[in-house]
């Protein structure tokens, strides 16, 4: 049996009316899910004021109350409880509730603009390898060991982040790994989480319709290793500027990993190709599957965390020597007129910069490098005309298209893309509104040996328009097409 007074634990209270010692059934901050005898956490969103709702809530059954401010008509034998931030409250108290499960497991975060995905997502496949027993929360998935879960969020709110550590912990799982968004940091979801490492990647231009600016997407990303506990590790990418800014006030033992600058971890990329990597770590050569700078990048990040992990460094090396990318991460395919397709997720300009310079640092020069890319709608609109810019100046063709337009107009993303072609690359456009038009497109185009980039998409299988999602998958699409086309 729960009691309200044992959820609240380690959460900063203003006010109490009512009894705390009283039994309680369940966590909610959605009023539509209360029930008889269950807690309501009233948050103030970005869509709604959970403070609208709390009579709801007590009409449904709700036997206490979670607020920022006690409404003036207290209902008789419901509890109330003020806290200065609800979101905060939530998170401390769902840990609380599923008895803080991320003290018994090995958790460890990956932040940044880019990467979080790779790295969580290898991380767990060489450490199932390894023969763990290993938790994923992830973009694409979440893993209870073998056991899948479909992923909504890229870091859930903090109910379902403890129910899936408590499934973890009950199924002897011993290491999770985590990608942490700066909405999941600001929104206060890993609050009350116990890490045992943080991992930063890099920070470039994204979600800038969230936060007010750089600086602030930035500072919420430090916020993480601000709080980590000494005992943890924080490892960053001290070839990217911000890295150094992630350190400063952490308690948690410091690492770095590199490609340019002196670092704890450092890798050497000795041969780059479509068909991987050979890489030298710490003076350890070794030949990868995936491809590309950033994914060096990625690689020595995993190659550190399972390092400070205490794994085998041979063990380690001969394991990531058999990964392969997440599907919608650079995943390629090459049709039988020798037409190479790959498909990725970059939605970022330095996302989609890192993709076009790798396949051209590998490229002769001879292909084609055609290139199928669009924009979000309902986010950040100042990256729409440097994403465009990019992709006009690094492709020898670009056929501008429609991405998740969701509740905008698909033509007005892409006329807010053309804007920023420079004029020199302009007769190198197209614009193709219906995504699957674009991408066949594209496949018309393309001869032996050329190469096809579809971005921004990547492991989506689906696109969201007017607030429905339709059944599209890039990589089955362009599969689909160059087979058709080489019938």
């Amino acid at each position: 049996m729960i009691l309200v007074r044992d959820i609240l634990y380690k959460v900063t209270l203003e006010k109490v009316v009512g009894n705390t010692a009283v039994a309680i059934r369940d966590l909610h901050f959605d009023s539509r899910q209360v029930g008889l005898d269950d807690v309501f956490i009233a948050i103030r969103g970005t869509q709604s004021d959970g403070h609208e709702y709390i009579k709801t809530a007590c009409d449904k059954g709700a036997i206490a109350i979670i607020c920022e401010e006690i409404p003036k008509d207290v209902i008789n034998g419901i509890t109330y409880v003020q806290v200065s931030d609800s979101q905060q409250a939530l998170a401390i108290m769902a840990a609380n509730y599923y008895g803080n499960p991320s003290e018994d497991i090995k958790l460890v975060g990956v932040t940044g603009t880019n990467g979080k995905t790779t790295i969580s997502s290898l991380l767990y496949n060489l450490f199932t390898e390894a023969g763990y027993e290993v938790g994923l929360l992830s973009t694409v998935k979440i893993m209870v060991g073998a056991k899948q879960y479909k992923a909504t969020h890229t870091t859930p709110d903090s109910l379902t982040i403890n129910k899936y550590l408590s499934e973890m912990v009950a199924a002897g799982v011993e290491f999770c790994f985590m990608e942490v968004s700066s909405h999941g940091i600001h929104q206060k979801r890993t609050e009350g989480l116990h890490f045992t490492g943080g991992i930063f990647t890099n920070l470039s231009h994204d979600h800038l319709d969230y936060h007010k600016d750089f600086k602030e997407y930035r500072d919420v990303k430090k916020t993480f290793f601000d709080q980590l506990p000494k005992t943890a590790f924080a490892i960053v990418n001290s070839d990217d500027k911000n890295g150094e800014v992630m350190l400063q006030n952490t308690k948690a033992k410091t690492y770095t990993y590199a490609l340019k600058s002196h670092a704890d971890y450092k890798a050497q990329i000795l041969e780059n190709q479509f068909t991987g990597l050979l890489l030298k770590i710490n003076n350890h050569e070794l030949w990868v599957r995936l491809i590309g700078n950033f994914n060096a990048y990625n690689l020595l990040a995993i190659y550190a965390t399972a390092d400070l992990l205490g794994l085998d460094t041979i063990e380690v090396l001969q394991l990531m020597s058999t990964l392969e990318s997440v599907d919608g991460r650079f995943q390629y395919l090459i049709s039988k007129e020798k037409i190479t397709a790959i498909v990725d997720y970059a939605h970022t300009p330095d996302a989609l910069k890192n993709v076009l310079e790798t396949i051209n640092s590998i490229r002769t020069g001879n292909e084609s490098l055609i290139t199928v890319v669009g924009c979000g709608g309902d986010r950040d609109k100042t990256k729409r005309p440097k994403m465009a810019s990019i992709a006009a100046s690094l492709s020898t063709k670009v056929i501008f298209t429609s991405d998740n337009p969701r509740s905008e107009d698909p033509d007005t993303i892409i006329e807010e893309m053309e804007a920023g072609v420079p004029a020199e690359h302009y007769k190198k456009t197209l614009s193709i509104t219906d995504r699957k038009q674009a991408i066949k497109t594209a496949c018309q185009m393309a001869n032996a040996e050329d190469i096809i980039l579809i971005a921004g998409k990547g492991h989506e299988t689906y696109q969201e328009i007017k607030g429905e999602r339709f059944d599209f998958d890039d990589f089955k699409t362009v599969s689909e097409l160059l087979t058709a086309l080489n019938k």
